[in-house]
């Protein structure tokens, strides 16, 4: 189960010390949009813009990997000022791959942040790079997420067990 396991787990993409993560050697961010960045379907806030500023002062390069469409992929990314990639075809490594060749980096120096265990963290997996999945921003979803959610509920289980045996 551990190709399901996220290397952090946080409570939202807004507490990630980023400033620490460039001190280790990473200089490219991928991230997922919807429930990441803002809720599901909702345009680029405050939040994000300001987030992405802070990314740019840091020296990180950015890019966004979504499932979505061009049109919503693309207004976000000109809201922000990052590059993107739309319809990733997540969780295979191909999208993941094409946001590091945009943004000049490789599965070394680059971390993928996500809400969702079988589509982000399981595709950051496969594409070989560091993994954050965070708490979903709002509660509202589609149906077919809502249902993985409860698989991700067991899979979370099962990592959190194994994080705090990793504590004792």
């Amino acid at each position: 189960m551990s190709i399901f396991y996220p290397d952090e787990y946080l409570e939202s993409t807004y507490e990630i010390p980023f400033e620490q993560l460039y001190r280790k050697g990473y200089r490219g961010v991928l991230f997922d949009i919807d429930n990441t960045l803002v809720p599901h379907d909702a345009p680029a806030d405050q939040r994000a813009v300001e987030l992405f500023d802070r990314l740019r002062k840091t020296g990180f390069e950015a890019c966004l990997i979504s499932n979505n469409k061009e049109p919503r992929v693309k207004s976000f990314s000109e809201a922000v000022g990052c590059h993107y990639v739309y319809k990733a075809g997540k969780p295979l490594p191909e999208g993941y791959r094409k946001g590091m060749d945009r943004m000049g980096t490789d599965e070394l120096n680059t971390l993928f942040v996500g809400d969702q265990i079988f589509t982000d963290v399981l595709g950051a997996k496969l594409a070989g790079i560091y993994s954050i999945l965070v708490k979903p921003i709002h509660p509202k979803e589609e149906i077919q997420i809502v249902l993985k959610r409860y698989l991700e509920k067991i899979v979370l289980f099962f990592y959190l067990r194994q994080q705090k045996e990793k504590k004792c």
